[in-house]
Parts: C-alpha cells; structure tokens; sequence
C-alpha cells in the first residue's frame, strides 16, 4: 500500500512562493504519474499539475509560468514550487500518484494566500 504525505502548506502572502513536498511510503520510480491537485472551498477539486513518466509535464492554464512540478526518484519525492501566488490560489492542496490502474492520494496541505 503506498502512503503519500505532503508538507510546505501555510500562509504566504499576495505574490509570494511556497514549495510543497510529498514523499511516497515506497519507490516511485514505478509510478506513471505523480501530480498535484487542489480544492477550494465550495469547488470541485481540480488538477493543477501533472508529470507523466517521469518526464511529460502538464499544467492547469491557472498556474501555467506561475507553478513548476518536478520529482527525484532517489528520494520518492515530487514537489510543487509555486511562485506569485493570488488569492485564488488558496486551497488544500493534494498530492496524486498512479501506480499502474492503482490510485494514490495524500491527507492534503491547507495553502492559504492572504494579506
């Protein structure tokens, strides 16, 4: 069973970064995806981003040139570093994993941008 735990959520303000983690029980070298999504309050939790293999990326067009996602194997860690962050932005954040049909999600992480 793999276990997903995120980290780095918090209070930033208008315009700041943050980065967020999350490091998988087991190897991730297996996993077809790993990912971020979100879900704000009274919404529909939404994908902001996605990579594919390892490699392919994807990205909500909300955060494109804003977010990067990037992941190292070694440490079965992928991250989401998020720079000019808007009040929109505020969600709990979750992070995502796709081992073959299998799908994996974490606790979540509150990102709260307010001045």
């Amino acid at each position: 069973q793999v276990q997903l735990v995120e980290s780095g959520g918090g209070l930033v303000q208008p315009g700041g970064s943050l980065r967020l983690s999350c490091v998988a029980s087991g190897s991730i070298f297996s996993f077809n995806a790993m990912g971020w999504f979100r879900q704000a309050p009274g919404k529909q939790r939404e994908l902001v981003a996605h990579i594919i293999s390892g490699r392919s990326t994807n990205y909500a067009d909300s955060v494109k040139g804003r977010f990067t996602i990037s992941r190292d194997n070694a440490k079965n860690t992928a991250y989401l570093q998020m720079n000019s962050l808007k009040p929109d932005d505020t969600a709990v954040y979750y992070c995502h994993a796709m081992q073959g049909l299998m799908n994996y999600w974490g606790q979540g992480t509150q990102v709260t941008v307010s001045s």
